[in-house]
């Protein structure tokens, strides 16, 4: 770990080397750590990239405001897990390809949702939400369009692993988010806290990105409560996947149980004590670390995934990376990198994949990410390896 000392608050910057910090994160990291109102310092985690406004991978802490894009458009993406009691040696490679077949029929992904309305227990009761606010009856029918997609996949970077550990014991990994819902949701409240900068003259340059609500007003409250709706939607729709991927692994292994169940998120703010003050922590590809707490890590496609332990480190505001993190973007990967070369790849592996369009499939090919192992050894003092996890199948949006 080192330091930037030259913005109005340190940065600690969970790297080896300045030379491993990408420049455009290095921008962005700066910006928020010229904010007035961000808290005694900025921590950067090992998977940094540059993000919009935010990098990814960017935790800090502010007093009596919240910045949309902190938390990022996919509001409360995140990470679900459950290890079973099957053996891996007990799952043939036919079996692994219906497996994943029957969770692609099962799963819509993508661009995809369900054509009919889905039960959601997150938006049963949202009575609580409504107040005059413009934004709000803008959003009305984004409640409506979220039954329909409780319980979906997306695109981009989510995923579901089936996968094994060091004891070859077989393991569910999903990845995804509050979908389109959550979308809709920061893109609202970003462009309001933009309008309300302007209005209100704020020294916050609007090029930085950074557009921030105070939280005792009736804008920064109603996304408070728009946010905490997001988030509990994300975490309803991993578990609802998690289930279904359950279902269908019972229909091949009926005495299949399951522990280590694990549903967090790792876009997201919270308040929370820190240094003897309560403060919003914004958590943009980040995930909670604290003592004690278990985390997911995942890897690239292709590459292992670790579940982790927290140590507790108040310097990184409890908290640790959320992945490998990106070392090019979508285009570059898919210009630099052929499809047949990481199709070719995942079978070299044994890895079954599942993905209806395979021309973008080099977007998330390991070569596009950073090294993972490398990536868990610098933040030792931050989180605790308990399980290495190796991909059998990956099913992709």
């Amino acid at each position: 770990m080192f330091v930037i000392a030259t913005e109005r608050l340190p940065i600690k910057v969970w790297l080896d080397s300045p030379d491993e910090l990408e420049q455009g994160a290095l921008e962005q990291v700066k910006n928020v750590a010229n904010l007035p109102f961000a808290f005694k310092h900025i921590a950067l985690m090992p998977d940094c990239h540059a993000g919009y406004g935010v990098p990814i991978g960017c935790v800090f802490a502010t007093k009596n405001v919240i910045i949309p894009n902190a938390v990022g458009v996919d509001i409360g993406c995140g990470m679900a897990f459950a290890r079973s009691n099957i053996r891996s040696t007990d799952v043939s490679k036919e079996i692994l390809r219906k497996i994943v077949d029957s969770i692609m029929r099962s799963i819509p992904t993508g661009f995809e949702h369900h054509r009919s309305a889905q039960p959601c227990a997150a938006l049963e009761d949202v009575d609580f939400i409504w107040s005059e606010s413009k934004i709000n009856k803008q959003l009305e029918k984004e409640i409506a369009a979220g039954r329909h997609q409780i319980g979906t996949l997306g695109g981009g970077n989510h995923f579901i692993e089936i996968q094994r550990d060091e004891t070859d014991t077989v393991c569910i990994m999903v990845h995804s988010g509050s979908r389109n819902f959550g979308y809709k949701i920061a893109n609202a409240y970003n462009k309001l806290a933009k309008e309300l900068n302007q209005k209100w003259h704020s020294q916050v340059p609007p090029q930085w990105g950074l557009a921030f609500l105070p939280t005792d007003s009736a804008e920064g409250q109603d996304y408070l409560a728009w946010m905490q709706l997001a988030l509990a939607f994300a975490q309803e729709n991993r578990a609802r996947m998690m289930d279904v991927i359950k279902e269908v692994i019972a229909e091949y292994y009926p005495d299949a149980s399951y522990d280590l169940e694990v549903n967090a998120h790792h876009n997201y703010a919270a308040l929370e004590n820190h240094y003897g003050e309560k403060v919003w922590v914004h958590r943009k590809g980040a995930i909670l670390a604290r003592k004690g707490v278990k985390g997911i890590i995942p890897g690239s496609m292709g590459s292992p995934s670790y579940i982790v332990e927290g140590l507790g480190e108040s310097l990184s505001f409890h908290s640790s990376s959320h992945g490998a993190g990106r070392r090019m973007g979508r285009k570059e990967a898919l210009q630099r990198i052929p499809a047949h070369q990481t199709i070719e790849d995942l079978q070299k592996a044994g890895i079954v994949l599942g993905k209806r369009m395979r021309k973008d499939i080099s977007e998330e090919a390991r070569w596009a990410y950073k090294d993972i192992d490398a990536v868990i050894k610098q933040q030792q003092d931050l989180i605790k390896p308990i399980h290495r996890l190796e991909a059998m199948a990956v099913v992709k949006g």
